[in-house]
């Protein structure tokens, strides 16, 4: 039979609801960094102190949708798939024929697991170096000093991870349409997550394989 128009559900609700608050939050801070830093931006915009409380509060609440998500099994459990690097996945990132079908790219690539590694790491560390910027009586002006340089060339390279998981994001209608609806098709999946949708069928099989059993099991008992 064949799989033209079959879809798999590849994300729940709750973890498309962590996603796009994220991202919220994640532009907030970004776009209102860029009004603070660059001077001419910044003069245009005015109300610096406004533009900085909203930059401040919506980097406190970066955190709280993946907190929250926490009450989600499916998002638990993808949170152990992002945090578990295997040996395909260091060979995925040293090869330069990724998708040619030779790897065993489970529900994440081994870019998206490092994107994802690099960008919970950069919001701890704005997140501490901005507390210290931002509640200036906790520490002494050099360590304010280190916290604003650090704070400044993190958020860069974050804004950089950003715009490079937007850039993949464009060119890949299928994955965003996943992250939008939870669902994607067949076809995508298995050129692109090919370990992942063997592992699907393979709990289908195997959750067949149970209900038949126990069915016969209650036959015999009858």
């Amino acid at each position: 039979m064949s799989d033209v128009g079959v879809t798999l559900a590849r994300f729940t609700r709750a973890e498309r609801w962590v996603h796009r608050s994220t991202a919220v939050l994640m532009g907030t801070c970004l776009l209102t960094a860029f009004v603070l830093y660059y001077g001419p931006v910044s003069l245009l915009v005015g109300h610096r102190h406004a533009v900085e409380l909203v930059h401040v509060v919506a980097g406190y609440a970066l955190p709280v949708p993946m907190l929250l998500g926490l009450g989600s099994a499916a998002y638990r459990a993808d949170l152990g798939v992002l945090n578990r690097f295997t040996r395909d996945d260091w060979q995925w990132l040293r090869s330069r024929n990724r998708r040619d079908g030779s790897f065993a790219v489970g529900k994440f690539n081994a870019g998206q697991k490092l994107n994802a590694a690099l960008v919970a790491g950069s919001m701890v560390v704005l997140v501490g170096t901005g507390t210290l910027m931002f509640w200036t009586g906790l520490v002494r002006l050099a360590w304010r000093t280190g916290a604003t340089f650090v704070h400044d060339w993190f958020a860069l390279g974050l804004g950089l991870l950003v715009l490079g998981h937007l850039w993949f994001a464009i060119a890949d209608p299928e994955a965003r349409s996943g992250m939008r609806s939870g669902r994607v098709t067949r076809r995508w999946a298995e050129k692109e997550h090919p370990a992942w949708v063997a592992g699907l069928i393979r709990s289908r099989e195997d959750g067949r394989a149970g209900a038949s059993g126990t069915g016969r099991g209650r036959a015999r008992r009858r």
